[in-house]
């Protein structure tokens, strides 16, 4: 099996090296090949790559490339990993909302705005490559905006998935504290991308989430870095990037304070980079953990084993057009639930009704999630402005013509309508 990896100069590389090489028997790769237009991280990356794959005793070869055709050509499967503009462009993401008095985020908010607007025109550019290539292959999107990049993916035929680590990340941490096997723990995980709660903790069946809430909330809350009394009250575990919506003022009032999140990133990124070139790390390093994406490797090769038939069909927590699931999103919507995913695809499974605390939300930011994807599309200030007027972390006219603005004038280089 030949497995590209689109942005496979990223620092987090390794960590799906390291999952491609302990769960061979559930993914059988034989190329890995690595594309970035990065060649002199991809020496460093695809080196330590080698011998990651080498001291597990693999025997796939990793290749690398700058050239997207090459990459996909023949590929059973393409994963999309990219950060359009790196580092820099997150810093920016991160830093000018909030001279509006609003979050800055990569992924949320004017920030995920302008990442959406950067990345949904090169993965287009992309697909058609691969669809190009190898029209059977599957595209698996770990790019954020996720939910918006899955869905431009999807609205122009192409055979994509969108994948986030949020759920396995509750349903590792879940398991842990109840002392038993991850693969027993099952999640009743619903939403829309980084809009998501958990609520219900499955173990052989069993929901044990309100034990969970009585005996460790302190320790949940702490982890979602929300107040007891918040999770208390919601009797479910919301994902941490409610946080930017549960306590708004508060987080903006932090980031005010503190250096960008892209910033420790980009020393993390360094330090990693210069522990690529020692030819005696043989695996992934631990300062990895640092760098986020805890479990990516796991959810990524058990979602590829399932989809591409080296696996058994299953259940998997994936961003999947919403088919009815979600009766108040329309049926194309990106949604983010369990899915039952084997070689057809993955259909999204029923879910119980969402109460209106998290329906609401969902509804509202599903609406600027579809002014998001027109911007990105169609281009203009006008498209821009109304996504931003949308989006219930922003809401007033003028804080919204205040980021159009800004977002522009930082942004311009990578918008070709701009």
């Amino acid at each position: 099996m030949r497995l590209a990896v689109i942005g496979g100069g990223s620092t987090y590389t390794p960590e799906l090296v390291d999952g491609v090489g302990r769960m061979a028997d559930r993914l059988d790769v034989s190329e890995l090949v690595l594309m970035d237009p990065s060649a002199e991280r991809l020496e460093l990356v695809g080196g330590v790559s080698r011998r990651i794959l080498a001291h597990l005793g693999h025997p796939g070869r990793v290749t690398t490339t700058t050239d997207v055709a090459e990459a996909v050509a023949d590929a059973d499967a393409v994963l999309l990993q990219l950060r359009v503009g790196g580092q820099a462009t997150r810093d920016a993401d991160e830093t000018w909302p909030l001279e509006c008095g609003c979050v800055g985020q990569e992924t949320t908010g004017a920030g995920g705005l302008a990442k959406a607007l950067r990345t949904v025109p090169v993965v287009l550019d992309i697909a058609e490559q691969v669809r190009r290539s190898n029209p059977d292959a599957w595209i698996v999107d770990f790019t954020n905006p996720v939910g918006i990049v899955t869905r431009a993916l999807l609205q122009e035929g192409h055979r994509a998935v969108g994948l986030c680590n949020v759920a396995i990340g509750f349903q590792r941490r879940f398991a842990a504290m109840l002392d038993v096997d991850p693969e027993r723990v099952e999640l009743d995980h619903v939403g829309l991308n980084h809009l998501t709660w958990e609520r219900e903790v499955l173990v052989d069946g069993a929901d044990v989430l309100p034990r969970l809430l009585e005996e460790r909330v302190a320790d949940i809350a702490a982890e979602i870095e929300l107040p007891v009394e918040v999770v208390d009250r919601l009797r479910c575990v919301p994902s941490y990037y409610l946080r930017y919506f549960y306590a708004h003022d508060e987080v903006v009032r932090e980031l005010q304070s503190t250096p960008s999140r892209a910033k420790a990133v980009a020393a993390i990124e360094r330090r990693l980079l210069d522990l690529y070139t020692d030819p005696s790390v043989v695996t992934k390093p631990a300062e990895l953990e640092q760098r986020g994406g805890a479990y990516y490797s796991e959810a990524a090769v058990e979602l590829l084993g399932s989809i591409l038939g080296t696996d058994e069909p299953a259940t998997r927590v994936v961003n999947v057009a919403n088919h009815g699931t979600l009766p108040f999103l329309p049926d194309d919507h990106v949604i983010e639930v369990r899915a039952q995913v084997g070689p057809a695809g993955a259909e999204p499974l029923p879910v119980r009704p969402v109460e209106p605390l998290y329906a609401g939300l969902i509804g509202h930011v599903a609406a600027y999630e579809r002014l998001a994807l027109e911007a990105a599309l169609e281009g203009g200030r006008d498209r821009v402005f109304a996504a931003l007027l949308a989006h219930p972390l922003v809401g007033q006219a003028d804080r919204a013509e205040r980021l159009t603005d800004l977002l522009l004038a930082h942004n311009r280089e990578f918008l070709a309508w701009a």
